[in-house]
């Protein structure tokens, strides 16, 4: 037979609920109360007519176990057993009344929340003060796991660039032509690393850079968005593909043009894309076009105008993004643009840097409007690093600028009166650099 019996007294603090439960026979007939709540919650057990005691309900409510835990105090007691006649109708008399009930278990609940009271106030300001600390600690590990997922994408592709650069080396082989090459590329580097190292701390560290943005399927699909901190109104976006010789290119290659034009209020986004011999030129197009995509479809969650996208390849990357045009024409032509995640139609201008020459003179013959520039005196690489790096006015940069703030009167007053840029590297390192370019 089983007696269930239940009841419950509201305090200040907490609650205390009465659970009977009955089984068993005489000789196992215990009580096992259990005092607090969670892991600190302690197990005590005795004859089940010491639940009746009014003196041990008080020192229990008086005990650490309960001023110590904040919240719900739960009393679970074996009932006493049918087979104990006298003891059962004496405890069926003793709570036939809620009066009854209360004279057994009569608390002082003022005099519990006297005591009780600092004990909780104490807590609470441990809870404070932990919360806090966990919120610290919360912070410092992003932080931490950004930093890790930075380091181990920048070790991820490090191993992939040198895995690749010793497969090209077999396609290549070693001749005198290639080393003299490969160790003028090395002084070259070596003269213009202070500027190197500059953009390099502001492509790792600069809040406006946004890196490694997932545009595709293939490990290679990223692209970098530089974003203004004036971010208010939609920004003219630049999608940018940068050159390499088809073997070296990389997204952070256009650092230094996405600093410029950051500092004019444009969005810069700079294209990843597989270089041989990880894939073709079909393969680098596909790449450079899914990237373009992304562009259109999703840069006004970035705060770019989709009305105003522009663009510019540099060397190897112009002729890939030459390439990606007019293949995107053709298809156009084939299947229609609705068919299309993008369309020509979008791109307001195209900007060929140290090639493209030829796809103008397409583009002529065929009655587009087409214009070519011819900078003096200048190198495959001076007008997109090293007249960069000498500071002052950047003669390119205000071509690119006139065309994308035209019929803006407010950029363009006020790309007038910005200030020059500062030097990065000495003038004889530029100049050194200018004769020994092996491109």
């Amino acid at each position: 037979m089983t007696t269930l019996l239940t009841r419950t007294i509201q305090l200040q603090f907490g609650r205390i609920n009465i659970k009977s439960v009955t089984c068993g026979s005489p000789a196992e007939e215990k009580k096992v109360t259990k005092f607090g709540m969670g892991p600190s919650a302690q197990t005590v057990e005795g004859y089940s007519s010491a639940i009746l005691s009014p003196p041990r309900a008080a020192e229990v409510m008086r005990s650490k176990h309960i001023s110590a835990t904040i919240g719900e105090i739960s009393v679970l007691a074996e009932p006493i057993s049918t087979s104990h006649p006298l003891r059962l109708s004496s405890f069926r008399e003793n709570v036939k009344s809620e009066a009854g009930l209360s004279r057994h278990l009569s608390i002082d609940e003022e005099g519990v929340h006297a005591q009780t009271q600092p004990l909780i106030n104490n807590q609470r300001r441990r809870r404070c003060a932990s919360e806090s600390n966990i919120c610290e600690m919360g912070g410092l590990r992003r932080r931490q796991q950004s930093f890790r997922d930075g380091v181990g994408h920048a070790a991820a592709e490090t191993y992939l660039l040198t895995r690749l650069s010793f497969k090209l080396l077999r396609y290549l082989g070693v001749g005198y032509r290639w080393i003299t090459k490969f160790l003028a590329l090395g002084f070259y580097a070596m003269c213009l690393l202070p500027g190197f190292l500059q953009i390099g701390y502001y492509y790792y560290f600069s809040k406006c850079v946004h890196r490694s943005i997932v545009y595709g399927e293939e490990p290679r699909n990223r692209l970098d968005l530089y974003i203004p901190e004036n971010n208010h109104e939609p920004k003219p976006v630049v999608a940018f593909v940068t050159g390499g010789a088809w073997i070296i290119g990389y997204k952070a290659w256009g650092s230094l043009l996405g600093q410029e034009l950051v500092e004019r209020d444009v969005i810069v986004a700079c294209i990843d894309y597989r270089n041989f011999p990880q894939g073709t030129i079909s393969d680098m197009v596909k790449d450079a076009s899914q990237g373009i995509s992304f562009v259109c479809q999703n840069i006004a969650e970035y705060g770019g105008d989709p009305s105003r996208i522009y663009v510019v390849g540099q060397s190897a990357g112009a002729h890939i993004s030459s390439c990606v045009l007019v293949h995107q024409a053709i298809e156009e032509a084939k299947i229609g643009r609705e068919n299309l995640s993008w369309s020509t139609s979008q791109i307001k201008a195209y900007f060929g840097i140290s090639g493209g020459t030829k796809f103008s003179d397409v583009l002529q013959s065929v009655g587009a409007q087409a214009e070519v520039k011819l900078y003096k005196d200048k190198t495959h690489t001076d007008l997109f690093l090293q007249d960069p790096m000498r500071g002052g006015k950047d003669e390119l940069l205000e071509d690119i600028l006139s065309v994308i703030h035209a019929g803006d009167p407010v950029a363009l007053a006020n790309d007038a009166i910005a200030p020059p840029r500062r030097r990065l590297v000495p003038e004889i390192l530029l100049k050194l650099a200018h004769k020994v370019s092996p491109f």
